[in-house]
């Protein structure tokens, strides 16, 4: 087995991870995987198919999950040192999914690329991502779709067919240019990224219409708070820096939004004494006496849950809606949870080898029971999906209490660099697939009032302290894919592959 094929493949799979942000370089995610389905079509083998995706997966990924190495930063069970092998071990995984899209593929090649083949790829690469998304609860972390977020016109789509099918038409578009003569394809991508320029360009001209001046407006805060600085939640500094920035009441209601993570007290009444650091009745004046009788103020926070003998057994990742008079409204627990961040998958195994939770304390975290749309007076019902939640397609409603809005608080200060802005724009998508907006709000940023189309309403950029404060953005009515989530990617997938069948028994 050749290992300049590999290799290649390893330096492609690097150059793709260059489209989705903070680069967004989506040209070259394009070429990138023009060459790589070259390179397979190539392969003598099945099994150097196999081994060439599985090295672009290994060089994509370790690239595009650069920012896990930050999570280690912050924990002391564990080296931080750890942390710059962690991309590379997470991508040894990952890579097995673009290692199968390029084996099937690469077993219905002809002698020469044709379009059987392309639509093949594409067919298979969208099953692949919807896999990688599902198996072992899933990580959906930046599916190739994402690298259209910059380019609205692409990114619309999503609202029809969702992002695992965008990304399927997104290899189909780069395997097309297989298709083409040499020249006409170098052509052909020149006048494309002038016309999605252009597009581009005239897409955010739209003139939003001014609100009412009794609007229902938003407010995310962002504390500029590093991760290793949390602690300072725990006293007067963090409700000090959340009130200033939290602002005053006015003539219209307001949504108040605090991020996850950073009040550190607990909010609800009745635990054993010794649960408390703080009497949870003063830590809810204090939020309550910054609203007006018709606001409202949501944020992160822990719940705990004891046993018959006072003892708490375990906590969930919650967000708490308190009203101006004090009192908790609502309640969200979080649902889909970080393994190694929020519980350790088999700790028989792990924990005697010293590899322990990312995230302090000595309790996994409980499930919640699934996307729920808290009704919060006067704003009606507001979907809630916390931090990693966000990412994962189709996953993200409560179809039978479609809401007005999501809520995403994040704790990006884990994410360095390179994962808020990858974060912020899978809740982009998110916003254009569900034609709902999105607010997010973080400790050190990005935090965000997302439209329903996609667009970026208003930001905190990263590492800044400040506040976002809109009027309430409008839904969009359901989209087809708010319908049918991504039973989409699976029509998708099937119609790919169906056409590519009817054109090689045509072709026979």
């Amino acid at each position: 087995m050749s290992r300049k094929p590999a290799l290649l493949s390893l330096l492609l799979g690097v150059a793709a991870a260059c489209g989705f942000a903070p680069l967004q370089l989506w040209p070259l995610t394009v070429a990138s995987l023009a060459l790589f389905m070259w390179l397979i079509h190539r392969a003598p083998s099945g099994k150097a198919a196999l081994w060439q995706g599985w090295t672009f997966g290994v060089g994509h990924f370790t690239i595009n999950n650069n920012w896990f190495q930050h999570a280690f930063d912050f924990q002391d069970k564990m080296p931080p040192v750890l942390g710059y092998a962690a991309p590379l071990a997470l991508a040894l995984y990952l890579a097995v999914y673009p290692a199968a899209a390029a084996w099937v593929a690469w077993r219905f090649r002809r002698p020469r690329i044709d379009a059987g083949y392309v639509l093949i790829f594409a067919a298979a690469w969208i099953v692949a991502e919807w896999l990688r998304s599902v198996m072992f609860t899933g990580y959906a972390w930046d599916p190739l779709g994402v690298i259209w977020v910059p380019v609205q016109p692409v990114a619309a789509l999503a609202a029809w067919i969702g992002t695992y099918a965008l990304s399927g038409l997104t290899v189909l578009g780069a395997g097309l240019l297989l298709l083409l003569p040499l020249r006409w394809a170098a052509v052909a991508g020149v006048v494309a990224g002038a016309i999605l320029g252009g597009l581009q360009l005239v897409s955010y001209r739209g003139i939003d219409a001014p609100a009412k001046p009794d609007a229902l407006r938003v407010r995310a805060v962002q504390p500029n708070v590093p991760q290793d600085e949390r602690g300072e939640s725990d006293g007067e500094m963090m409700l000090a820096k959340l009130s200033e920035l939290s602002g005053r009441p006015g003539a219209a209601p307001r949504l108040v939004l605090w991020p996850e993570g950073v009040v550190r007290d607990y909010f609800e009444d009745g635990y054993p004494d010794y649960a408390y650091m703080s009497d949870p009745v003063w830590l809810r004046w204090r939020m309550a006496r910054l609203l007006g009788p018709r606001d409202l103020l949501m944020t992160g926070g822990t719940a705990l849950q004891f046993d018959q003998m006072g003892r708490a057994v375990t906590a969930t990742n919650s967000v708490f809606a308190v009203d101006h008079r004090a009192r908790i409204v609502g309640r969200y627990d979080k649902a889909h949870l970080v393994p190694y961040g929020e519980y350790l998958p088999m700790p028989w195994l792990l924990k005697p080898i010293g590899l322990d939770r990312l995230v302090p304390g000595s309790m996994d975290f409980a499930e919640g029971p699934g996307p729920r749309a808290l009704t919060v007076p006067g704003f009606g019902p507001i979907g809630i999906q916390i931090c990693y939640e966000i990412i994962f397609s189709g996953q993200v409603v409560d179809r039978a209490n479609r809401p007005r809005a999501l809520f995403n608080p994040s704790n990006d200060a884990w994410f360095g660099k390179w994962g808020p802005p990858q974060h912020l724009a899978q809740a982009r998508m998110r916003a254009i697939e569900e034609g709902l907006p999105i607010i997010r709000a973080t400790p050190n940023g990005i935090s965000a009032v997302i439209g329903a189309d996609g667009r970026l309403i208003g930001t905190v950029p990263h590492e800044t302290a400040g506040a976002v404060e809109v009027p309430m953005p409008e839904p969009l009515p359901p989209t087809l894919f708010s319908r049918l989530g991504n039973w989409l990617a699976v029509i998708v997938a099937f119609g790919l592959a169906a056409v590519a069948i009817a054109i090689r028994r045509r072709a026979d």
